[in-house]
Protein backbone atom coordinates (compact mmCIF):
# COMPACT_ATOMS: atom_id res chain seq x y z
CA UNK A 1 0.00 0.00 0.00
CA UNK A 2 1.52 2.90 -1.38
CA UNK A 3 0.71 6.77 -0.70
CA UNK A 4 0.68 8.43 -4.37
CA UNK A 5 -0.39 11.48 -5.89
CA UNK A 6 -3.52 11.11 -7.68
CA UNK A 7 -3.01 10.60 -11.18
CA UNK A 8 -4.11 13.02 -14.16
CA UNK A 9 -8.07 13.23 -14.27
CA UNK A 10 -7.81 14.25 -17.67
CA UNK A 11 -6.55 10.98 -18.92
CA UNK A 12 -9.54 9.29 -17.02
CA UNK A 13 -12.72 7.81 -18.82
CA UNK A 14 -15.78 6.90 -16.88
CA UNK A 15 -16.99 3.86 -17.50
CA UNK A 16 -19.91 1.65 -16.71
CA UNK A 17 -20.77 -2.26 -16.37
CA UNK A 18 -22.40 -3.51 -19.46
CA UNK A 19 -22.76 -6.75 -19.40
CA UNK A 20 -21.16 -10.37 -18.06
CA UNK A 21 -20.59 -13.06 -20.06
CA UNK A 22 -20.32 -16.46 -18.03
CA UNK A 23 -19.63 -19.36 -19.87
CA UNK A 24 -19.82 -23.06 -17.66
CA UNK A 25 -17.79 -24.36 -20.84
CA UNK A 26 -14.46 -22.12 -20.05
CA UNK A 27 -12.80 -20.87 -17.39
CA UNK A 28 -12.38 -17.29 -18.87
CA UNK A 29 -15.50 -14.90 -18.49
CA UNK A 30 -16.11 -11.77 -20.07
CA UNK A 31 -17.38 -8.55 -19.08
CA UNK A 32 -17.74 -5.23 -20.62
CA UNK A 33 -17.18 -1.69 -19.89
CA UNK A 34 -19.55 0.80 -21.54
CA UNK A 35 -17.91 4.24 -21.61
CA UNK A 36 -20.70 6.71 -19.48
CA UNK A 37 -20.00 9.40 -22.58
CA UNK A 38 -19.48 8.00 -25.24
CA UNK A 39 -19.48 5.44 -27.66
CA UNK A 40 -16.40 3.01 -26.58
CA UNK A 41 -16.48 -0.48 -25.29
CA UNK A 42 -13.89 -2.39 -23.05
CA UNK A 43 -13.53 -6.03 -22.34
CA UNK A 44 -11.73 -7.91 -19.62
CA UNK A 45 -11.38 -11.37 -19.45
CA UNK A 46 -12.08 -12.55 -15.87
CA UNK A 47 -12.21 -16.03 -13.64
CA UNK A 48 -15.20 -17.32 -12.50
CA UNK A 49 -15.49 -16.58 -9.05
CA UNK A 50 -15.30 -12.35 -9.76
CA UNK A 51 -17.41 -13.02 -12.82
CA UNK A 52 -20.02 -15.17 -10.08
CA UNK A 53 -19.70 -12.51 -7.66
CA UNK A 54 -20.17 -9.67 -9.96
CA UNK A 55 -23.33 -11.20 -11.81
CA UNK A 56 -25.14 -12.05 -7.90
CA UNK A 57 -24.60 -8.54 -7.41
CA UNK A 58 -25.93 -7.27 -10.39
CA UNK A 59 -29.06 -9.45 -10.33
CA UNK A 60 -29.25 -8.51 -6.45
CA UNK A 61 -29.55 -12.04 -5.59
CA UNK A 62 -29.41 -12.52 -1.66
CA UNK A 63 -26.00 -12.16 0.17
CA UNK A 64 -24.19 -15.28 1.09
CA UNK A 65 -24.68 -15.58 5.26
CA UNK A 66 -21.43 -15.13 5.91
CA UNK A 67 -18.68 -12.21 4.03
CA UNK A 68 -17.25 -13.43 1.09
CA UNK A 69 -13.01 -11.90 -0.15
CA UNK A 70 -15.05 -8.72 -1.69
CA UNK A 71 -17.29 -8.40 1.44
CA UNK A 72 -14.05 -8.91 3.60
CA UNK A 73 -11.94 -6.39 1.93
CA UNK A 74 -14.84 -3.80 1.94
CA UNK A 75 -15.56 -4.05 5.27
CA UNK A 76 -11.43 -3.70 5.85
CA UNK A 77 -11.19 -0.49 4.10
CA UNK A 78 -14.29 1.33 6.04
CA UNK A 79 -12.76 -0.31 9.26
CA UNK A 80 -9.70 1.61 9.06
CA UNK A 81 -10.92 4.50 8.83
CA UNK A 82 -10.98 5.11 4.55
CA UNK A 83 -13.49 5.39 1.32
CA UNK A 84 -13.03 3.67 -2.05
CA UNK A 85 -13.04 7.24 -3.79
CA UNK A 86 -13.20 4.71 -7.27
CA UNK A 87 -10.87 2.62 -9.20
CA UNK A 88 -8.63 2.57 -12.30
CA UNK A 89 -7.78 0.60 -14.68
CA UNK A 90 -4.16 2.12 -15.17
CA UNK A 91 -2.43 -0.18 -17.58
CA UNK A 92 -1.87 -3.11 -20.14
CA UNK A 93 0.98 -4.75 -20.42
CA UNK A 94 2.41 -8.16 -22.05
CA UNK A 95 -1.67 -8.63 -22.30
CA UNK A 96 -2.24 -8.32 -18.92
CA UNK A 97 -4.53 -5.15 -17.14
CA UNK A 98 -3.74 -3.42 -13.90
CA UNK A 99 -5.38 -1.36 -11.83
CA UNK A 100 -5.51 0.44 -8.77
CA UNK A 101 -8.44 1.37 -5.95
CA UNK A 102 -7.69 4.55 -4.92
CA UNK A 103 -8.89 4.60 -1.10
CA UNK A 104 -9.44 8.56 0.36
CA UNK A 105 -8.20 8.18 4.52
CA UNK A 106 -8.32 11.43 6.26
CA UNK A 107 -7.97 13.36 2.90
CA UNK A 108 -4.66 11.64 1.93
CA UNK A 109 -5.14 9.18 -1.33
CA UNK A 110 -3.78 5.62 -1.14
CA UNK A 111 -3.35 3.67 -4.20
CA UNK A 112 -3.59 0.00 -3.90
CA UNK A 113 -2.84 -2.34 -6.67
CA UNK A 114 -5.62 -4.56 -8.00
CA UNK A 115 -6.55 -6.85 -10.34
CA UNK A 116 -9.40 -5.14 -12.51
CA UNK A 117 -12.00 -8.19 -12.06
CA UNK A 118 -11.44 -7.70 -8.10
CA UNK A 119 -11.40 -3.67 -8.39
CA UNK A 120 -14.52 -3.89 -10.26
CA UNK A 121 -16.01 -6.94 -8.27
CA UNK A 122 -14.97 -4.76 -5.10
CA UNK A 123 -16.92 -1.69 -6.62
CA UNK A 124 -20.65 -2.90 -7.10
CA UNK A 125 -20.66 -3.79 -3.59
CA UNK A 126 -21.26 0.01 -2.49
CA UNK A 127 -24.34 1.60 -2.89
CA UNK A 128 -24.30 3.65 -4.99
CA UNK A 129 -21.29 1.90 -7.13
CA UNK A 130 -18.22 3.32 -6.63
CA UNK A 131 -16.73 5.23 -10.19
CA UNK A 132 -14.95 2.98 -12.22
CA UNK A 133 -12.01 4.81 -14.72
CA UNK A 134 -9.87 3.43 -17.80
CA UNK A 135 -6.97 5.37 -18.63
CA UNK A 136 -7.17 6.96 -21.80
CA UNK A 137 -3.94 5.03 -23.49
CA UNK A 138 -5.69 1.42 -22.32
CA UNK A 139 -8.54 2.44 -24.29
CA UNK A 140 -6.43 3.61 -27.40
CA UNK A 141 -4.40 0.19 -27.11
CA UNK A 142 -7.52 -1.89 -26.90
CA UNK A 143 -9.24 -0.51 -30.14
CA UNK A 144 -6.23 -1.25 -32.10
Amino acid sequence: MNSVQPLEALLLVEMELSRIIISELGDQQVIYLREVNGDRIFPILIGIFEATTIDRRVNQEQAPQRPLTHDLLKNTIEALGGNLQDIVITNLEDHTYYAVLRVDRDGQLIEIDSRPSDAIALSIHYDPIVPIFVHESVLEQTSK
